[in-house]
């Protein structure tokens, strides 16, 4: 990875706001704000996306969440110096958002606005 790309990845501010969503600022000086709804449609966990074989076949069926309440976060915590998990009002906590895949969220959220 160059020096670029580790920047790109590598988060200088992460602040969680249990209603507003999660705040992070980068190295390279990109700034992201992911909203609770969006990173909870977005969560990664094979529960939500499927887990999938070393081919690729989807082993486990996709599960959507249909909880119509106001998503926000009822804590968040770092995973080691990579990741951080969000506890989810909906009872969901089991999704681990690298900050490899938080700045591609933050990437993909700013482009369909």
């Amino acid at each position: 990875m160059s020096e670029m790309d580790t920047k790109k990845m590598t988060p200088t501010d992460l602040h969680v706001k249990k209603e507003e969503g999660v705040h992070v600022a980068w190295a390279d000086g990109t700034a992201h704000v992911l909203p609770m709804r969006f990173l909870r449609k977005h969560c990664p966990c094979a529960g939500c996306q499927g887990e999938r074989d070393i081919l690729g076949r989807q082993l486990m069926p996709i599960v959507r969440t249909t909880y119509d309440g106001e998503i926000t976060a009822k804590g968040a915590e770092l995973v080691g110096n990579y990741a951080l998990r969000i506890a989810f009002s909906d009872g969901h906590e089991t999704g681990i958002y690298s900050f490899k895949y938080l700045r591609e969220l933050g990437e993909m959220h700013v482009g369909n606005q």
